[in-house]
């Protein structure tokens, strides 16, 4: 083990960092330690894979410290001291899992409460008497209503992908969580980007915050190599294919747009040979879990899924992260890339792009402050010239010493070399290695960069909103409810599992709503948002059988 210390952490955390393998710290994790930030209020912003969850447990090891102390004093019971918040399940699990062994020496409890497991489990956890409580919106909003968890001695709230959780409709179980701690506690938001709502819960919350920058956007990415391939919508499979043939054993992760897209691709590359599982919101929780352990053992190395599934997913050798449908903006295009090229290892950022797309693509790399290099599909002979290499290196790394079987079978082959040609023996015993891939490679046509027509100005898709024969849904939310444009498109992208540009016209009623809805998704929209979510169980939605209400249009 290498003789390295931290003296400049807290609470005696340098020797289990060495023993996780740090050699150093990371610009975040290196801010968070200035003495400016001592006592303050912090917005700590930090693109994805920069170390932000070591970051943050710097920050409140002071805090949690100081509440197992109070605890191995005496009798006294103490509630959680530090409350951390994330959107989803899987990141909570996450924070979880980091905290424990970076406050083992603490002797400290982390626990997490979550969606998708029993309220029994969670009493359980709640009897340890944890320092520190991790916890989805939804579910800790649920135990304070019940009485079963008290926030009266939380001395830091912290809130993950804080853009992300307002984004998914979490404000409500947000400010319940806030309002229910001492009013002198500290609040830490941390976020990949800071947009206009995130700084208003800032403005409401936070007193005399302190914003840590640790990487910029593009920076936390020289880890990864990004490329892109003009892929026609007709030749999608094929080119996934041909991309995964060059190197079939990475782990690969798959973005698609719906879920049905993850569903479908990934029957189709399974039909192939591939072994490839969907991530996405039609898993309840036991499935779901299955799929990502079975995805980090490499058991399925081809995961695919929609950017809310994949929210939080921490798979430390991702090899290559494949962009089938664009993202929808450079905040996206990051934290899908983030998902590879951490933790010092390299990774592949592959955008496919729409012929017509080449100009929006460029608009997204260019703000998300990267470059991209421009490959061809893969072709037959690519292919085969990778699993040639791949084979002869593999036989470089055969180790022929104290190999019985090696020595029984020297007689065979040289029996053989004098009847047949020697390379002629040899590449018929290759070929029955099969070492090509699961499937042979697809036959694709180039085909050219057209002129940039997908990508709109406002004005000519605000006119294409109200020209196209858009499925409309009611919506029972209006004004009366607190219904704004922003939060019900907000909510509908989450709930049918579509981005804004599937959205039409919004228009807010005093009782009910109106959204209209791309038509060529509009069955799989009613199915989704049709669903019951517990996020907002009052809010339904229906295709539309009634009069256009009056209101705002968006």
């Amino acid at each position: 083990m290498h003789d390295i210390s931290f003296p400049e952490v807290p609470a005696g955390l340098g020797p289990v960092l060495a023993e996780r393998g740090f050699t150093e710290l990371t610009p975040i994790q290196t801010a968070v330690l200035n003495p400016e930030v001592i006592g303050r209020d912090l917005r700590i912003s930090s693109q994805t894979g920069s170390g932000k969850t070591v970051a943050l447990g710097l920050v409140v090891a002071e805090q949690v410290a100081e509440a197992v102390n109070l605890v191995n004093r005496g009798p006294v019971r103490a509630r959680p001291s530090v409350v951390l918040v994330a959107p989803t399940r899987e990141l909570a699990v996450q924070l979880t899992e980091e905290l424990s062994w970076l406050f083992q020496p603490l002797g400290a409890t982390v626990v997490s409460l979550t969606g998708g497991t029993s309220l029994g489990i969670d009493f359980r956890e709640l009897k340890r008497d944890p320092q520190v409580l991790v916890g989805t919106p939804g579910r800790v909003r649920d135990h304070l209503e019940r009485g079963s968890l008290q926030l009266d001695r939380v001395r830091v709230v912290a809130l993950d992908e804080a853009d992300e959780m307002l984004a998914m409709g979490f404000e409500e179980e947000v400010s319940a969580i806030l309002d229910a701690t001492p009013e002198d506690r500290r609040t830490h938001l941390v976020s990949a980007t800071f947009p206009p709502r995130v700084k208003a819960v800032a403005a409401r919350h936070q007193r005399d915050s302190l914003m840590i920058a640790g990487t910029a956007p593009g920076e936390s990415n020289s880890d990864i190599d990004y490329r892109t391939m003009i892929v026609a919508q007709n030749q999608r499979l094929s080119a996934l294919v041909n991309v995964l043939l060059v190197e079939p054993d990475a782990k690969t992760l798959i973005f698609v747009r719906t879920r049905m897209d993850t569903t479908g691709l990934s029957d189709a590359l399974a039909d192939l040979g591939f072994a490839a599982r969907p991530l996405s919101g039609d898993l309840n929780q036991r499935e779901r879990t299955t799929t990502l352990n079975a995805f980090r053992r490499g058991q399925t190395p081809i995961l695919v899924a929609t950017d809310v599934a994949a929210r939080g997913l921490d798979v430390q050798d991702i090899a290559q992260v494949i962009h089938v449908d664009l993202p929808e903006n450079a905040e996206m295009l990051t934290h899908r890339s983030g998902r590879t090229g951490r933790a010092g290892r390299k990774g592949r950022s592959l955008i496919f792009v729409p012929p017509r797309a080449a100009g929006r693509v460029n608009a997204l790399l260019r703000h998300a402050g990267v470059n991209a290099t421009r490959n061809d599909i893969p072709n037959r002979e690519d292919i085969y010239r990778a699993a040639d290499e791949r084979l002869i290196e593999r036989f470089r790394e055969i180790d022929t010493t104290d190999r019985t079987d090696v020595v029984r079978l020297e007689e065979v082959a040289s029996r053989l070399l004098e009847e047949r040609d020697p390379v002629t023996v040899v590449a018929t015993l290759l070929g029955e290695a099969d070492h090509g891939g699961p499937c042979v490679p697809r036959e694709i046509t180039p085909v050219p960069v057209q002129k940039d027509r997908e990508f709109e100005p406002r004005s000519s898709r605000k006119q294409r909103r109200t020209s196209c024969n858009w499925a409309r849904f009611q919506v029972s939310w209006g004004s009366h409810h607190g219904a704004e444009p922003g939060r019900l498109l907000a909510i509908a992208c989450r709930r049918g599992d579509i981005t804004s540009r599937d959205v039409g016209a919004i228009t807010i009623g005093s009782r009910s709503s109106m959204i209209e809805v791309n038509p060529k998704i509009a069955q799989a929209f009613s199915q989704s948002a049709a669903r019951p979510d517990p996020r907002d169980p009052r809010i339904k939605f229906r295709e539309w059988r009634d009069e256009k209400p009056t209101g705002r249009r968006r």
